[in-house]
């Protein structure tokens, strides 16, 4: 499996304000090529913080992208991931209706009424792990289900565990001119943290100008290693 994150941070790192409120950091352009790799993808991931603080639908926007996934004989729209180790996804969420397959990654502790009120014809609960996910399990579920490229968009928790768990493979981010601030605001990678000499070797691919901000695409050294 390839795993992508993608993210957009302001200049100094942040994903969002200290109240964990979405901020538009990128723009039209942005949005757009945000757009082509969610249709370039087997599934869209986010961790369940995601989910409670923007509801997002993870879903391809572009008319002509959907045909074009269709026309390769795939789904409508990639499917949706959340990791969520106590089923805290709520059955009302945008990422669980019915406009394409969802899977909800959880602990073996995860309350067994939160999980049966995500049980649907387009919701799968994946038990994955114990008291928290376990990601290798959850991705190599996920990899039996026929999910080859899996691009995730947050938040910093997930994606810091990723990182953790060597399961990254490429990362790209835009950094849009915004300074955000606030020590309790989340970042591209939060968690516990890396301790020297464990952190993550990034070779950096490219850049580019996008919008009023910058485009950067790195390989993920010794990923899956």
């Amino acid at each position: 499996m390839n795993v992508v994150v993608n993210a957009a941070t302001s200049v100094d790192g942040k994903l969002s304000s200290r109240e964990r409120r979405q901020v538009a950091i990128s723009g039209d352009d942005d949005f757009e090529r945000v757009d082509a790799l969610r249709a370039d993808a087997d599934a869209v991931m986010v961790g369940v913080g995601t989910v409670l603080a923007d509801d997002p639908s993870l879903t391809v926007r572009s008319d002509e992208r959907v045909a074009a996934r269709e026309g390769r004989g795939e789904s409508a729209q990639p499917a949706r991931v959340v990791a969520d180790s106590r089923a805290r996804t709520p059955p009302d969420a945008a990422v669980v209706d019915d406009s394409a397959q969802t899977y909800v990654l959880v602990g073996a502790d995860a309350p067994g009424d939160r999980r049966a009120r995500l049980g649907t014809d387009t919701t799968e609960v994946v038990e994955a792990g114990g008291e928290r996910v376990d990601l290798a399990a959850g991705l190599d579920a996920l990899e039996s289900r026929g999910v080859s490229e899996l691009m995730v968009e947050g938040g910093g928790e997930l994606v810091f565990s990723l990182f953790d768990a060597g399961l990254v493979d490429e990362l790209t981010v835009y950094v849009g001119s915004k300074v955000i601030g606030g020590r309790d605001a989340p970042t591209l990678a939060d968690g516990d943290g890396f301790r020297e000499p464990d952190f993550v070797d990034l070779e950096l691919e490219d850049v580019d100008r996008v919008d009023d901000g910058v485009l950067l695409a790195y390989d993920v050294e010794d990923a899956n290693e």
